[in-house]
C-alpha cells in the first residue's frame, strides 16, 4: 500500500514565550528567554526558584468559564492550542467527515494541580469536600477528549505518556495514522502544567534540575557549566492533514512531516545509555523512515535539556550518526528559551521545526557561552538565530524510561 503523505496545516502555543503561535514564534526567533523567578506559589523550601512559568494565562479568554473551570490547568492549555490550531488551518470553516478525524494529545503528569489541591482538601477537611471533577480533571486523557467532543471528531482520541517524549509520540502516531489511512486530520501535541511545589521538589530531589538562581544562567544547553533542566509548562498543538484533503480545501500547508522513529534505551529509569545508542537507532531509523539520508538534513532541533548527562549522550549520537556530515547540518536547542515542559516539550518543539523550515530560519541556542568539549557540535547556533534555507529537520525528544522519539519534518514543495 502506497503511504499517504501528511501535512501540518495548523498550530497553536500556549507557553512562558507567548499566548498563541505568533507571539512564542517571535519571541523563539529574537532569542527572548521565557525563564523567570516563579511566582505562583512559595519556592522558599526549595533549592531552586525559576521556571518557565506563564503568568498571564486567563482560562476564560480562551473558553466558557464554566467549562474552564472542570479542566485542570494542564487541559486548558491544549484546549485552547488546540482551537488556535484548527482556527488556523481553516478546518472550522469547512465540511468534511468528522469520523476520519482523531485527537492524540499527550501528557506526562495529567491534572497534578488538581490531585494536590484535592488531596490536601481531603486531608483537611475531608471526603464530603472533594469535587465531583476532581477524578475527570486529574486522569491524563481528559485533554485528547475535551478536544474531541469540542471539535466533533469521532477518531480515536488518546494520551500516550512517554515523560518528556509523550508529545513527539503523539505527533508521531498521528503521523501514521493518516499516513496508512486510518485518518485524514488529527488533532496531535501535549500539554503539561506541573509547576507546583512538590512537582518542583521531586525533581530537585532526583538531582535533574538546575538549582542556579539567575534565570540567565539556569539554563544551558551543551555549555560547559551547564548543571541541569529548569522545568516548564504549556500546551502544543499541530493540525496534521492528509495532503490531498488539505489540498481539496486550499489550505496553507506549514511543513510536511516525513519521518518518525521510536526507541527505548532499556537502560535505566532518569539516565541515557552512555554510548547514545537508544538515540542514535531513533534518529537513524526516522531518516530511514523519511527515506532521505544524513546529507538532507539541515536543522537539528535538539532534545538538549541541559543536564550533563543528556548533553553528552545526545552529542555523541548526532556525530556518530551524521559522521563528517555533522559539520554541515545546524543544531540548537530551544530550550533555553522555553524551559523544558516535559509532556508539552516535544510537540513545541515540533512547532518550533515546522516554523524554521517555513521560514528558513535557525532558532538560537540561548545562554550558550562555552560549548563543553565532550560535546563538540560543529554548528551548534548560539546567541543568535541565522537564515538558512532548510528543506529538510529533526527534532529529538528523550524521556525518563529511556523513552526516544524523533521526528522528520521537510519543506513542502
Amino acid at each position: 500500500m502506497e503511504k499517504r503523505r501528511v501535512v501540518v496545516t495548523g498550530v497553536g502555543a500556549i507557553s512562558s514565550l507567548g499566548l498563541g503561535f505568533g507571539e512564542f514564534w517571535n519571541n523563539i526567533k529574537s532569542g527572548k528567554n521565557g525563564i523567570t523567578f516563579v511566582e505562583g506559589f512559595s519556592t522558599e523550601n526549595l533549592p531552586t526558584k525559576v521556571a518557565a512559568e506563564i503568568k498571564n494565562f486567563i482560562p476564560d479568554e480562551f473558553m466558557d468559564r464554566k467549562e474552564a473551570r472542570r479542566l485542570d490547568r494542564f487541559a486548558q492549555f491544549a484546549v485552547a492550542a488546540a482551537y488556535e490550531a484548527y482556527k488556523q488551518s481553516g478546518l472550522e470553516k469547512v465540511e468534511f467527515d468528522k469520523t476520519r478525524m482523531a485527537v492524540h494529545v499527550a501528557s506526562g503528569f495529567g491534572g497534578l494541580i488538581t490531585n494536590e489541591n484535592q488531596h490536601n482538601l481531603f486531608l483537611e477537611k475531608g471526603s464530603r469536600r472533594i469535587s465531583p471533577f476532581s477524578v475527570t480533571m486529574v486522569i491524563a486523557n481528559m485533554a485528547a477528549s475535551k478536544i474531541a467532543i469540542d471539535l466533533g471528531a469521532k477518531g480515536p482520541a488518546e494520551c500516550v505518556v512517554t515523560a518528556c517524549a509523550s508529545s513527539t509520540y503523539a505527533v508521531g502516531n498521528a503521523f501514521r495514522l493518516i499516513q496508512y489511512g486510518d485518518a485524514d486530520v488529527v488533532v496531535a501535541g501535549g500539554s503539561e502544567a506541573c509547576l507546583t511545589e512538590y512537582g518542583m521538589a521531586g525533581f530537585a530531589a532526583n538531582r535533574s534540575i538546575s538549582i542556579v538562581g539567575d534565570p540567565n544562567e539556569a539554563c544551558k544547553p551543551f555549555d560547559k557549566n551547564r548543571s541541569g533542566f529548569v522545568m516548564g509548562e504549556g500546551g502544543a498543538i499541530l493540525i496534521l492533514e492528509e495532503l490531498r484533503h488539505a489540498l481539496s480545501r486550499g489550505a496553507e500547508i506549514i511543513a510536511e512531516v516525513a519521518g518518525y522513529s521510536a526507541t527505548c534505551d532499556a537502560y535505566h529509569f532518569t539516565a541515557p545509555e552512555p554510548t547514545g545508542d537508544g538515540a542514535y537507532r531513533c534518529m537513524q531509523n526516522a531518516i530511514g523512515n523519511a527515506g532521505v539520508t544524513t546529507k538532507d538534513i539541515d536543522y537539528i532541533n535538539a532534545h538538549g535539556t541541559g543536564t550533563i548527562l543528556n548533553d553528552i549522550t545526545e552529542a555523541i549520537a548526532i556525530k556518530r550518526l551524521f559522521g563528517d556530515d555533522e559539520k554541515d547540518v545546524s543544531i540548537s536547542a530551544t530550550k533555553s528559551m522555553t524551559g523544558h515542559s516535559l509532556g508539552a516539550v516535544g510537540a513545541l518543539e515540533a512547532i518550533i521545526t515546522a516554523a524554521a523550515i517555513k521560514e528558513d530560519f535557525i532558532p538560537p541556542t540561548i545562554n550558550l557561552t562555552e560549548q563543553d568539549t565532550e560535546c563538540g557540535l560543529t554548528d551548534l547556533v548560539s546567541g543568535k538565530g541565522k537564515n538558512r534555507t532548510i528543506n529538510y529537520a529533526m527534532s529529538n525528544s528523550f524521556g525518563f524510561g529511556g523513552h526516544n522519539a524523533t521526528l522528520v519534518m521537510k519543506k513542502y514543495m
